[in-house]
């Protein structure tokens, strides 16, 4: 028997509303001949800095450039470890060996995934998982200067948590004094959201956002945003991202091309009249979701699964924004795979943890160092969730899984 399908993600749906409003704006930089670092990229600056609650933001190529741009501008490189999350994007790691630095891995939270500000606290005592070859020296306490949470899926990382081991931790003087812990947040999922009321991308020293095509906030290509309080760090990035250059060809340092394209701003300012609305359905899907597989009595009490699923759960003080709606689940292939047959959408973020990927074998770590991020990168599955998606298909998702289950 034939059954409707789901699309993981329809773009098309979302084009059909704005597609005149973005024609516009994309004719309007077409017209004007401003491509790189035109006005629309100043206003877009300019409209998500007052959405963080920052004083400074600053366009950039990419989300992973953003977070490249965020640790370079803040001090971070060689001789600098930053510790971060295994369960994340390839970029949280590799922004850090861009910038020079040396990655420190800690496992997650089972509930939130996001990275565990306890696990953060062992690291920094000195009780980190063992690491071998050009690792050993990383995970050596005195050389950790920065932490790079990563607000994963849409939900900001503790940051009571982080910020207490801020106040509580002070590195070692190596310059000119004792340098305090620098916090950059990975903000690439998390646009509109907050933690106690604060936006993310104004809770750290810098963040780093993503605009790639499938972000709750997305533009038509690559995009990224570094945002910050600090004017010394806005005035690096802004150096950083146009090879070091205020004035055409004189270059105060050696920086890199990274500007963000006026054609992107164009599009993401029409999309950012949205983003709040966006963000409310994403809540409210993320709600019916729950609603239904607590009727079909799929709903496991977690953090693990056991014969239906964990579903996603928010911190009383975070604002999520649900850029993923993340199940747990036993047997997550085989019912990825069912789903599959069905033509309904699911994807796995992420399969393989960082520190068991090969291009990170240099770090040291073996399997079995993070066991949280481990059993997560098997039981995970990311199911639709986008403003367009309607409750029939929500439900289809939902009876799905209960076939499979069943």
């Amino acid at each position: 028997m034939a059954h409707r399908t789901v699309p993981f993600l329809d773009l098309s749906r979302e084009y059909r509303l704005l597609g005149p409003d973005l024609l516009r704006g994309i004719e309007a930089v077409l017209e004007q001949q401003r491509f790189i670092l035109g006005e629309e990229v100043t206003a877009l600056e300019l409209q998500a800095a007052a959405r963080c609650g920052v004083a400074h933001a600053a366009g950039c190529a990419s989300g992973t450039d953003a977070l490249w741009l965020s640790l370079a501008a803040a001090g971070i490189g060689p001789g600098d470890a930053v510790l971060t999350t295994p369960f994340s994007f390839f970029a949280s790691v590799s922004a850090i060996l861009r910038a020079g630095a040396s990655p420190v891995l800690a496992d997650i939270h089972p509930e939130s995934f996001n990275l565990s500000s306890q696990a953060v606290r062992e690291c920094l005592n000195g009780s980190a998982p063992p690491a071998a070859k050009a690792g050993e020296s990383a995970a050596n306490s005195a050389a950790i200067r920065a932490v790079l949470p990563v607000h994963l899926f849409g939900q900001t990382a503790d940051w009571d948590g982080f910020e207490a081991l801020q106040r509580e931790y002070v590195r070692p003087p190596l310059r000119s004094g004792p340098e305090p812990l620098v916090l950059i947040e990975d903000a690439a999922q998390a646009f509109g959201a907050a933690w106690d009321s604060r936006p993310a991308g104004s809770l750290g020293q810098a963040a780093a956002f993503s605009f790639y095509p499938t972000k709750n906030l997305s533009a038509a290509g690559d995009a990224g945003l570094v945002t910050t309080d600090d004017e010394a760090i806005a005035e690096r990035v802004r150096l950083l991202r146009q090879h070091g250059m205020r004035r055409r060809y004189h270059h105060e340092i050696v920086g890199w091309n990274s500007r963000l394209d006026t054609l992107q701003a164009a599009v993401l300012l029409v999309k950012l009249r949205f983003i709040d609305e966006w963000n409310a359905s994403r809540r409210s899907l993320a709600t019916r979701y729950c609603s239904l597989f607590e009727q079909a009595g799929l709903a496991d009490r977690g953090p693990y699964p056991e014969r239906g699923v964990v579903l996603p759960t928010t911190h009383p003080k975070a604002t999520h924004v649900f850029h993923q709606f993340v199940i747990r689940v036993r047997r997550r292939d085989e019912l990825k795979a069912f789903l599959d047959q069905r033509g309904i959408g699911s994807e796995i973020y992420y399969p393989v943890p960082l520190h068991l990927q090969p291009a990170f074998a240099f770090l040291g770590y073996s399997a079995g160092a993070f066991p949280e991020a481990e059993r997560a990168a098997r039981e995970v599955l990311a199911l639709p969730i986008y403003p367009q998606l309607t409750p029939d298909e929500q439900e289809l998702v939902v009876t799905g899984i209960c076939d499979f289950l069943s």
